[in-house]
């Protein structure tokens, strides 16, 4: 049996940028912020990892 699109749960949305904050709770406002640091952790991770690669590059072709 093949579920259909509109039978699969739907994906909570954790956070929006620019969202109404008012009807938010405290508790929930800490998770957000919570999952937003991990988000930035994990972007900065990546930009890190970029930029060296970027610069093993650079000194490979002695730019």
């Amino acid at each position: 049996m093949k579920l259909e699109d509109d039978d699969r749960p739907k994906k909570k949305i954790a956070h929006e940028i620019g969202a109404d904050l008012s009807l938010i709770s405290v508790e929930e406002l800490r998770e957000r912020v919570a999952l937003l640091q991990e988000e930035i952790a994990r972007l900065e991770a990546d930009m890190t990892k970029k930029q060296a690669s970027k610069s093993a590059a650079d000194a490979f072709f002695k730019r």
